[in-house]
């Protein structure tokens, strides 16, 4: 089995803007999210973006660096472009990578990929892992899924699913998404000539506008904890301090 990696980075991220330079440990924030990349048994890693600021700091440590179009409203629809721009086939897999995921287990990378592989009726693959100490199902940031006995997404919501019903206590299957995606370019294709699902839109969750026009999405476990990506100041931070101890 082959698989690509690619890393959409935008620079005009609305809470940290110029998030993929952001300096962590002496490299911008993107450098750190490809070495993670590399480190997985894909065939190919680039990093997609529509800066040139971006461009020029990727650059300066790959050559697989691919210009995208602006208008993107998705890192799906990006990611789809390149998969167009290298030449990928229909049947070939490629592993979505967020941008400001600097601590991204190559692990986790290698799992989705093989999952979906492994599921030939499957257009997408992701992971899930159980809610840590501390985390409330009602937190809208925390996005949520729910799988059917076979692995493959029911639903994702940002609210609490599914809902605890009195004296139920123990029987929830709740569980913490991990936007990791490996998809079939077959199924990139579709995705992006469907217009944006009312569900998506309600939920801000792209991966629902797949769920809507029938494509299955295989979940799985994921195989080592996943170390999360920076949104906020706070996991700016966070991640500042795990570099520094190491």
């Amino acid at each position: 089995m082959s698989f690509t990696v690619v890393i959409p980075a935008r620079y005009a991220s609305t809470r940290l803007p110029g998030k993929p330079l952001l300096d962590i440990a002496g490299w911008p924030m993107i450098r750190h999210v490809h070495e993670q990349a590399r480190r997985s048994a894909a065939e190919a890693v680039y990093i997609a973006t529509d800066d040139q600021r971006v461009a020029d700091a990727a650059l300066a440590f790959t050559d697989r660096v691919v210009m995208t179009a602006t208008q993107h409203q998705s890192g799906t629809d990006r990611v789809e472009e390149v998969s167009r721009l290298v030449g990928l086939g229909d049947r070939e897999i490629v592993v979505n990578v967020q941008g400001d995921e600097p601590l991204i287990a190559p692990e986790l990378i290698n799992q989705v990929a093989m999952d979906l592989d492994a599921h030939s009726d499957a257009g997408i693959s992701s992971l899930y892992e159980p809610l840590a100490e501390g985390e409330s199902p009602d937190d809208p940031d925390l996005v949520k899924v729910v799988t059917d006995p076979e692995g493959y997404a029911l639903y994702f919501s940002r609210s609490a699913v599914p809902w605890q019903s009195p004296g139920a206590d123990g029987l929830s299957v709740c569980q913490r998404h991990i936007g990791i995606y490996a998809y079939r370019v077959s199924t990139l294709r579709r995705f992006v000539q469907w217009p944006p699902a009312m569900l998506e839109q309600a939920e801000r969750l792209e991966q629902l506008r797949a769920l809507v026009h029938g494509v299955r999405i295989h979940m799985s476990a994921a195989c080592v904890p996943s170390a999360g990506g920076v949104d906020t100041e706070a996991d700016l931070r966070r991640v500042r301090s795990l570099f520094s101890a190491r």
